[in-house]
């Protein structure tokens, strides 16, 4: 508000904390709608008390920083469960209905905090999915462009697992696998090759695989990777 050209002063009569976040307070400058919310970090840092003086650039400032800080605390949350993409927080936060220009702040701070790292997240990433749910590199660089990692991040983090762990993977989910097909051998061989290739295994992996699970004399389906 102006009056002659000068900022107007309003003077804070209450500040409440919310009864559904107790982090959170109301502040009042008369009895009616509260002027302003803030997180209580942000209350401490502009002194916001009883008493206290407000100025309408100094509200905008005020509010500014709260969404910002909203927006950062939101994302410090969802962290907590696990680690997670820079996308993944991002859209994360879209869905909280939070502007573009916060959560971006938010990301760049949790950026230079080392607390989001897309290249370290791939790297666990891959190693994780490789020996736990035995996926090949191929399936795992796929899923981790989905997840909003650079192509260049995706293959240094693949790039970083060596053949032995790939077959040895490959090998122990074609033996798995192969106990619960049915048929002719020829035909489980066949049923073996296309499920460990939709795994992301190479074809010269699925090749050593499938020779670790069955010896038979047939060699000609080597033909068809």
């Amino acid at each position: 508000m102006r009056e002659g050209g000068r900022l107007e002063d309003w003077i804070i009569v209450s500040v409440r904390p919310q009864k559904k976040d107790r982090k959170r307070y109301d502040i009042y400058i008369g009895e009616e709608e509260p002027v302003l919310t803030v997180h209580e970090d942000i209350l401490i840092r502009y002194r916001l008390m009883k008493g206290g003086v407000l100025q309408d650039e100094l509200l905008s400032e005020i509010k500014r920083e709260d969404e910002r800080f909203e927006a950062y605390r939101k994302a410090v949350a969802y962290l907590g469960a696990k680690p997670r993409t820079r996308k993944q927080l991002h859209q994360y936060l879209e869905r909280k209905e939070l502007a573009n220009e916060h959560i971006e702040y938010a990301l760049d701070r949790l950026e230079r905090e080392g607390l989001v790292d897309d290249v370290q997240y791939a790297q666990l990433f891959a190693e994780s999915r490789m020996r736990s749910s035995l996926k090949g590199r191929l399936m795992i660089r796929q899923e981790l462009s989905m997840r909003g990692v650079s192509k260049s991040a995706a293959l240094e983090a693949v790039s970083a697992i060596s053949e032995e762990e790939e077959i040895a993977a490959a090998n122990k989910l074609a033996e798995k696998k192969w106990r619960s097909l049915k048929g002719a051998e020829a035909e489980r061989r066949r049923k073996l090759m296309g499920f460990l290739l939709r795994r992301g295994f190479p074809g010269h992996i699925v090749k050593e695989a499938i020779k670790s699970v069955n010896q038979g004399d047939d060699e000609q389906w080597e033909d068809d990777i």
